[in-house]
């Protein structure tokens, strides 16, 4: 199946959006998925709907919410989205605002359809080198961390907890369901049953608290439980070793 860039496009200039639908109708590569005209529906799209777009392109004159605040909105949900911005005038201060929030690039109109689409796609083509280098670190930096943290690499528990961080780290509206999702979805990979993975899940996190590093458990789980009196429990340890990772691959995706 063929993978489009889709792209959100929030911008109250009807002549630019429609400019943009007819022009990348036929892209095989380019998908304008939603066009929003004030910025409240836009912001309310890009924050419930985060897995279902790559790119969004967007004025910093809009109704309702401007695009810097949109942006603002979007870091503190945590929500990383290679943005474009589109305007009318330049100034220094909009211009470093926007790029310390995270835009990829600013755009005056009026410009070309073909200068965007190759902006489109070299910024998607970086942005996709990026993820896959910190897809890579994600992988070799969970082993590193169950390593530091005493787990054996020859016990079960091990093999599903490397898969169930790397799991959460995919499915981050998945925290909240570790039993429900992540146990199942690592029984199916192994051939077992979600009551095993608890199992050696638990087994894994015990041993972790005899020959761990401390100093490491102390600054991963110090914060979320009591470390003299208790062990984190299973939910605990994936979601803050995924929380952790996700924090640490962000900055290199940046």
């Amino acid at each position: 199946m063929k993978k489009f860039i889709n792209v959100v496009v929030i911008d109250d200039n009807e002549v630019v959006t429609s400019n943009m639908k007819k022009y990348f109708l036929s892209s095989e590569k380019i998908n304008i998925q939603k066009i929003f005209k004030d910025g409240k529906t836009g912001l309310d799209y890009l924050i419930n709907n985060a897995t279902e777009y790559d790119i969004v392109i967007m004025d910093l004159l809009l109704p309702n919410i401007d695009g810097i605040a949109i942006l603002e909105e979007l870091n503190n949900k945590n929500i990383s989205k290679t943005t474009i911005i589109l305007s009318n005038y330049k100034d220094d201060y909009s211009v470093q605002r926007a790029r310390s929030l995270g835009a990829a690039f600013y755009m005056l109109k009026p410009f070309s359809m073909e200068s965007l689409e190759k902006r489109i796609l070299d910024i998607n083509k970086e942005y996709n080198a990026k993820v896959e280098n910190a897809n890579n670190y994600v992988e070799l930096e969970i082993s590193s961390m169950l390593h530091e943290l005493g787990i054996p690499t020859h016990i079960l528990g091990y093999q599903y907890l490397r898969e169930g961080i790397l799991y959460l780290y995919e499915h981050p509206r998945n925290y909240s369901l570790v039993t429900k999702d992540v146990y199942p979805a690592v029984a199916e990979k192994y051939d077992t049953t979600p009551q095993r993975v608890e199992r050696a899940i638990r087994h894994a996190i015990e041993v972790s608290w005899v020959r761990g590093d401390l100093k490491l458990m102390e600054s991963l789980f110090g914060n979320s439980i009591d470390f003299e009196k208790a062990r984190p429990t299973n939910s605990e340890f994936l979601t803050t070793i995924a929380d952790r990772l996700k924090i640490n691959s962000k900055i290199l995706i940046g």
